[in-house]
């Protein structure tokens, strides 16, 4: 019955094949016939009727197999090359008969690399699967057992990718293996979200009760720590709400603000009270998240809660605690935290800065084994003392334990560069005040200490890490010889190196005449000099010259600037003593700044009488110019200094006024003879009205009240002419000249212009 279906398709073929096949034999048959046989009779025909008819019936049904076959390969190659799935068939050599299309997107490679390359998809195996890839092409060849399994390779462009392969055997009617036909799935993408589902499986069950809910709020999934926490298990609560593990503690406006939080932010967070299926209340941690899709609509609410009943329970312990060492009566660890907390909060709102200072005494072990803890206990006392003697009401002094203390500095400034040096100062303060002696038992006991400081700026650190980083900062202060102190910012460390170098270079300065001293000229409305400002530089071996603006203001924090207003004083009278032999500049005075630390000092008139008089100096050829800060406090007391200095013969010029304090009932009793403009108001006089009146206003109060008026920071004719014309008559500014070494200004025409 299956014949027929095959000769109907192939009708025409043996149709045309049985044809030929007839001629050809008649062909032959016909001419043996009629060249063989002297008579020929049809009968003679019926043999190559037949053996015709048959050799053509046989040529036809070959050539209609070989028809079907290669119809079927044309269909088996049209389907498989419009398959996703890559799928090739290669014989037992490893050579490969058929490869469809798709080899390139899922691995890299073209049919032609794969028709040059026998056993490459061995070859594209990761060396990590080759194991079961080679025991399974064993299986195919040895027991033609057809198998799917899953497999790794590393396509051409290196990603790796995972395949579903499907294989199995072609063999002959003998069973003889012929090759191998398989069919290859990618599923990279599918085994990357199974990975990610594992993933999220494995992270869902957490230490922390996770519960999942709908938009209606009803629960669809609870982990294990849920059922740990809860008692539930997950089918008692799937379906039903979470308000079957309310306590009865919250009213209503408490879930109300929940949901309403939940609703605007997305997101709620916070500790309430909740139900155990036991019935027991306890207390929890709830963060509630709302999962929205891509059109922002809520599908689903994520709650992740944790039991914190013995976090409670430890906080209750700490309130039950004391919060006061009973030794020293300072505050304990703990109380030491809630103020730190606090100060923290605060300097978070007020954007302020605050340090944490950690002391740790050198060497009391040794005296606690020598002495006896008796008089160590005493020690720690007296320590407390000491420490709350140095800082301010508001601030915290605690002890940790042992000999270990905290000083907690809060609100100290609002930049960071304004509270390294603040902090610097307490610690040097708190270091210098432990490192005293002290009277132990009727025993003087010489001990030290070693600070170490980390500032914070509102919450950016937790408590822990500023405790640990000042502890770190104590260790690098007890590595660098005790009995001092470290800053843990490495930047902080640096600015407090550099001020230490700086500091330290200074007095070098002193001592080894670094310091130089400049002269800019001061000459009257038609350009003579009638004086010159002195004015400092520093030689630095290895900086450079550097101007005052580089090591002033550090000059006066650390106390050095009334030392070197004196060594300026000091070498200004001895060029003026070496001037009188020098007829162009024997008239010449000098005008010499003098700072509020050094003018403030008790001895002052004392020390520069003695300066003047040891010199040999004409004492109406020097000018000391005050600033008006200098004069704030004590004015009493500064009228009486200049007073008696004046009664020498020294004159006093009140510099930069009208930046300072400026208070014209002070004015009118101080016995100066000079005001200097400051070249604030002289920069933008002739451009600035305001400026203008108030140079003017200067001048005419100066000439009512009999001073001279002298300009600063003239630098153009414009500013010059303007000047004049309000009847100042003294000036000084680089309209002029720079300050000039001493070399330059005695070599120049300056007195003869």
């Amino acid at each position: 019955m299956e014949m027929l279906p095959f000769l109907h398709r192939n009708r025409r073929i043996y149709l045309r094949y049985t044809l030929l096949g007839l001629v050809i034999v008649l062909f032959f048959a016909s001419i043996q016939i009629f060249f063989i046989l002297p008579e020929h009779q049809p009968r003679h025909f019926i043999v190559p009727v037949l053996l015709g008819s048959f050799i053509g019936f046989l040529l036809s049904t070959l050539v209609a197999l070989r028809s079907e076959l290669a119809n079927g390969q044309k269909i088996f190659r049209a389907v498989a090359d419009l398959a996703q799935e890559f799928i090739y068939v290669r014989n037992i050599d490893g050579v490969y008969e058929y490869v469809s299309p798709s080899c390139l997107a899922i691995t890299g490679y073209s049919v032609e690399d794969f028709y040059a390359e026998p056993h490459l998809m061995s070859r594209l195996v990761l060396v990590e699967d080759r194991g079961v890839w080679d025991q399974h092409v064993y299986q195919m060849h040895e027991q033609g057992k057809p198998e799917r399994l899953l497999i790794r390779i590393r396509a051409r462009d290196g990603q790796i990718r995972w395949l579903e392969h499907l294989c199995s055997d072609l063999r002959d009617e003998q069973g003889k293996l012929l090759g191998v036909r398989s069919t290859n799935l990618d599923v990279t993408e599918r085994m990357v979200k199974e990975q990610q589902l594992a993933i999220a499986a494995t992270a869902f069950e957490t230490h922390d009760a996770i519960l999942i809910t709908d938009a209606e709020a009803r629960i669809v999934r609870a982990n294990r720590a849920f059922t740990e926490i809860t008692g539930y298990e997950p089918d008692e609560v799937i379906g039903k709400t979470p308000a079957i593990l309310k306590s009865g503690k919250h009213d209503k406006a408490f879930y109300e603000e929940m949901w309403a939080t939940l609703a605007r932010e997305g997101r709620w967070e916070g500790e309430l009270l909740d139900r155990r299926k036991s019935g027991e209340i306890y207390p929890k941690q709830l963060t509630i998240t709302a999962v929205r899709n891509e059109q922002g609509q809520v599908t689903n609410y994520v709650g992740i809660f944790s039991d914190i009943t013995s976090r409670k329970a430890a906080e209750e312990e700490i309130n039950r605690l004391a919060y006061y060492d009973t030794l020293t009566s300072l505050p304990n660890r703990r109380l030491l935290i809630d103020r730190l907390q606090l100060a923290m909060a605060t300097c978070d709102r007020n954007k302020s800065y605050g340090a944490v200072l950690f002391i740790d005494l050198d060497n009391f072990k040794e005296l606690n084994d020598t002495q006896g803890h008796d008089v160590g206990d005493k020690l720690l006392v007296e320590v407390a003392h000491r420490l709350l003697a140095c800082v301010r009401t508001g601030d915290t002094v605690a002890r940790l334990g042992g000999d270990e203390f905290v000083v907690m500095l809060a609100n100290l400034f609002d930049t960071e560069l304004d509270v390294v040096p603040r902090a610097e100062s307490v610690a040097t303060k708190v270091l210098a005040s432990l490192n005293l002696p002290y009277l132990l038992n009727g025993q003087q006991y010489h001990g030290t200490a070693s600070i170490g400081v980390t500032l914070f700026h509102g919450s950016e650190k937790s408590v822990d890490e500023l405790l640990k980083h000042s502890d770190v900062a104590l260790y690098q202060a007890k590595n660098s010889g005790r009995a001092t102190l470290r800053f843990f910012d490495p930047s902080m460390q640096q600015a407090l190196e550099s001020r230490a170098r700086l500091n330290k270079d200074m007095h070098r300065a002193l001592r080894e005449q670094q310091f130089q001293l400049y002269f800019q000229p001061q000459v009257d409305a038609d350009g003579r000099c009638i004086g010159a400002e002195v004015l400092l530089r520093w030689e630095h071996p290895d900086r450079g010259l550097l101007f005052p603006n580089a090591f002033i203001a550090h000059a006066e924090e650390s106390g050095m600037i009334a030392d070197i207003d004196f060594w300026v004083l000091r070498e200004a009278c001895q060029r003026l003593q070496r001037w009188q032999a020098k007829p162009d500049f024997a008239r010449i005075p000098l005008a010499v700044n003098v700072s509020a630390a050094a003018f403030m000092r008790a001895d002052f008139v004392e020390d520069v009488l003695a300066i003047v008089n040891s010199c040999g100096v004409e004492p109406g050829l020097l000018k000391l110019e005050l600033t008006e800060t200098s004069l704030v406090d004590g004015v009493d007391e500064a009228i009486g200094k200049i007073s008696r200095l004046k009664s020498a013969g020294i004159r006093f010029s009140l510099d930069d006024f009208g930046t300072g304090y400026s208070s014209l009932s002070y004015l009118r009793q101080l016995p100066i003879s000079q005001l200097k403009i400051d070249r604030a108001f002289v920069r933008n006089v002739v451009t600035e009205a305001g400026d203008a009146m108030i140079a003017k206003t200067i001048i005419g109060m100066a000439q009512n009240l009999g001073l001279e008026v002298v300009a600063e920071g003239v630098e153009t004719q414009a500013q010059l002419d303007l000047l004049v014309s309000f009847g100042c008559r003294t000036f000084q500014g680089y309209l002029f000249s720079r300050p000039l070494t001493l070399w330059d200004l005695e070599g120049s025409n300056w007195t003869n212009v």
